[in-house]
C-alpha cells in the first residue's frame, strides 16, 4: 500500500478526498491550509516520509525543497486538459468561453504553475445548464476516479509520462467579486454564461 499525504482546500478536494477513502486509499495526513509556511511542511513531510503526495485545488505552489521529498513527487489533479486553462479558474473560464467539452488533467507537480508533465486525462461534456458548481461536482468525480485508476500505474512505472505543448498554453486568474458585475453591452448570450460561470460565486450582479 502506497504512503500518501493529501493537499486540497475547497469542495473539488473534499468529493476526491472522499473517493480516496472510500477506495481504501487512506492519506497518513490532510494539508488544507496553503497559509502554512515551506518550514512546517518540510518538517512535517520530513516526519511522515510519504511515498507520494496529491494536490487538488490547495492555491499554493510548492517549492523543489518541498517537492522533493516524497519519493514519488507530487502529483495534481486539475480539472482542465492541460495545457488549456492552466491556473485558478479553469471551470469558470470553460464555461465562460462557451467550451462545450473539458476534462481532468493528473500531472506530476513541477516548481511551475500547471507545467508538469501529463500522468493521465480525461475528457467531459460541459452541459449547456451546467454552472461552476454542478461541473465542479462533476469533475472531482471523473478526477477522483481517474487518480483511483492512475495511482498503481504511475508508482510502478508503467505509465509514460508526457509533456505538455506548452506553445499552447492558456492562464486563468483567481476570480474576484467583480469579476461578477454585469457588462449590459455584452451579448445575452455572454451574460448567461457568466451567470452559469459565477454561481455560486461570484455570481453575475449589477447595480438599480
Amino acid at each position: 500500500m502506497v504512503k500518501f499525504v493529501f493537499f486540497g482546500t475547497p469542495e473539488f478536494a473534499t468529493i476526491i478526498l472522499e473517493k480516496l477513502v472510500k477506495s481504501g486509499l487512506k492519506p497518513q495526513e490532510i494539508f488544507r491550509d496553503p497559509k502554512e509556511s515551506n518550514s512546517v511542511l518540510i518538517e512535517k513531510l520530513e516526519y511522515l516520509k510519504p511515498d507520494l503526495a496529491i494536490i487538488a485545488a490547495y492555491g499554493k505552489i510548492l517549492p523543489k525543497e518541498i517537492l522533493g521529498i516524497p519519493r514519488f513527487g507530487f502529483i495534481n489533479v486539475h480539472p482542465s486538459l492541460l495545457p488549456k486553462y492552466r491556473g485558478a479558474s479553469p471551470i469558470q473560464n470553460a464555461i465562460l468561453n462557451g467550451d462545450k467539452e473539458t476534462g481532468v488533467t493528473i500531472m506530476k507537480i513541477d516548481e511551475e504553475m500547471d507545467h508538469g508533465k501529463i500522468i493521465s486525462n480525461i475528457k467531459s461534456k460541459i452541459s449547456n445548464l451546467d454552472t461552476y458548481e454542478s461541473l465542479s461536482k462533476k469533475l472531482a468525480i471523473l478526477g477522483a476516479e481517474l487518480l483511483i485508476k492512475t495511482i498503481p500505474g504511475y508508482i510502478s512505472g508503467k505509465i509514460k509520462l508526457v509533456e505538455q505543448e506548452h506553445n499552447k498554453a492558456t492562464y486563468t486568474k483567481i476570480i474576484k467579486k467583480e469579476d461578477g458585475k454585469i457588462d449590459w453591452s455584452k451579448s445575452a448570450e455572454k451574460i448567461e454564461r457568466m451567470m452559469r460561470g459565477y454561481y455560486p460565486w461570484p455570481s453575475a450582479w449589477t447595480y438599480v
